[in-house]
């Protein structure tokens, strides 16, 4: 899964796990449960720093789960291609087949979505609470994939409906 925030990844990845039977991981819990007590400020690269070490561990599990049949979602925000590129090649080099699904929506609908999360704190969403100052910082680090990384992938648009 990727996309920019309030696109409605993890709403879309729990559906497709239940769909397809597969193991969920999505990045927010992680975040919130290891680290957001030690984050003092908006700091990108110290997030990032411990954005990649949950993505270290949730790949060792994930590689477990692929060698034993099983199917997983990476709901993992993957806001960089870099990101999304260096789990494609973990995944074909294991011999197994990465989709990239795009989930997308336009700003409004996205800032609209964060703020009905917040108020409702739905747990299957919401890990914590995304401030505009958050979707501010956030909105222009996100990388839209291009057509070569959507070539064996899927694009969700606001409505859910899903082309690719």
């Amino acid at each position: 899964m990727c996309g920019p925030t309030g696109a409605g990844k993890t709403t879309y990845a729990h559906t497709l796990a239940a769909d397809i039977g597969a193991i969920r991981f999505s990045i927010d819990p992680w975040m919130q449960t290891l680290f957001a007590k030690d984050m003092t400020a908006l700091d990108y690269d110290w997030m990032i720093d411990r954005v990649y070490r949950c993505y270290e561990q949730i790949w060792d599990v994930a590689t477990q789960i692929l060698q034993h049949n099983g199917n997983v979602i990476l709901d993992l925000g993957f806001t960089e291609k870099a990101q999304r590129l260096r789990f494609v090649e973990q995944a074909s080099a294991i011999n197994q087949l990465a989709e990239v699904h795009y989930i997308t929506a336009p700003t409004d609908i996205r800032k609209q979505r964060v703020k009905q999360r917040n108020v409702e704190k739905d747990p299957t969403v919401y890990a914590f609470e995304v401030t505009d100052v958050m979707f501010n910082f956030m909105e222009p680090r996100f990388e839209v994939p291009d057509e070569q990384e959507l070539a064996n992938g899927v694009v969700v648009n606001e409505h859910g409906a899903g082309s690719g």
